[in-house]
């Protein structure tokens, strides 16, 4: 792979002076306009505190719900995929009610706001379907070790429902747009690949899996990335139904201590870090899939 060189011209220079006298201005205002007396001392006490009992230090509640938040957004991105994929395929299928059906789950979804669906699912599927599951009651009569596992994995048994409703909410909202990427990506493939695939005598099945998918995931991978991204950022959503993520415990330590600006600016600061570097990674996937193919 060719390096490029990083030339920085005079339109950068100019740029990079308006920002930083933009921020400056800023945090001017903010002090001195609106009287704020800024106080970060206090904060990094909600990453880590020292436990006298255990003797040890201990994550504390900013640790915490930047975890939770890393759950919800791994389950829910799996479940994205999962569910995009199959409903993507159905899109291009040549069954109509297959058609039909997945047309419909992509204009129902994309056409609600998220927050109406995330109230939706909490108020159906936590306090309704959830119960018949008995999830949460079956998870109760396990061993101590084992609901440890489910709650380091996912959430403690005693928020599990509505953990689980959150991350369907996300994945179910997030899916929708999956769909969409998954089928334009098949849809791209040359008419040729799929006429050699058939002369092979491979099954439609066969051909999706083997020759077909392989290469309509190449080509969506940075709108796929784009939406990994989403699925981060949508999960602030769920603090609106007491998920302890990382948006919600941002709340709670600006109520408990009065600090509006230093709280949101480490929050943000943390999911820039954590999406940043879910761009980085999936960048060099991508250098990778490309060297595979002998693009570069």
């Amino acid at each position: 792979m060719i390096k490029k060189k990083v030339h920085i011209t005079a339109l950068d220079g100019i740029l990079i002076v308006v920002l930083l006298a933009t921020a400056t201005y800023m945090v001017y205002r903010v002090t001195m306009a609106m009287n704020y007396h800024w106080n970060w001392a206090i904060l990094p006490k909600y990453f880590f505190y020292y436990d006298e009992e255990k003797g040890r230090w201990v994550a504390n509640i900013l640790i915490e719900g930047l975890l939770t938040t890393i759950r919800l957004s791994i389950w829910a991105t799996l479940l994205a995929i999962l569910l995009g994929t199959t409903v993507g395929i159905m899109r291009t299928s040549r069954r109509l009610l297959f058609r039909l059906i997945s047309r419909t789950y992509v204009e129902l979804i994309r056409n609600i706001p998220p927050l109406v669906l995330v109230f939706i699912f909490y108020f159906f599927v936590s306090d309704q379907i959830m119960p018949l599951l008995g999830i949460e009651a079956y998870m109760r009569g396990r061993s101590p070790f084992t609901q440890g596992i489910v709650a380091a994995l996912m959430a403690p048994t005693a928020s599990l429902n509505t953990f689980l409703s959150g991350t369907m909410t996300v994945a179910l909202f997030q899916g929708a747009y999956i769909t969409e990427i998954v089928r334009a990506g098949i849809q791209s493939i040359e008419k040729g690949q799929w006429e050699a695939a058939y002369a092979l005598g491979l099954s439609w099945w066969s051909q999706m899996r083997w020759v077909i998918l392989p290469r309509a995931i190449r080509r969506v991978l940075p709108a796929l990335t784009n939406e990994f991204i989403n699925t981060i950022k949508y999960s602030a959503i769920v603090s609106v139904i007491s998920i302890q993520e990382l948006t919600f415990q941002g709340m709670q330590i600006m109520a408990a201590t009065y600090l509006t600006m230093e709280v949101w600016l480490i929050i943000t600061a943390i999911y820039l870090v954590m999406c940043l570097l879910l761009s980085m990674g999936v960048r060099r996937l991508e250098h990778r899939l490309a060297r595979s193919q002998g693009s570069i």
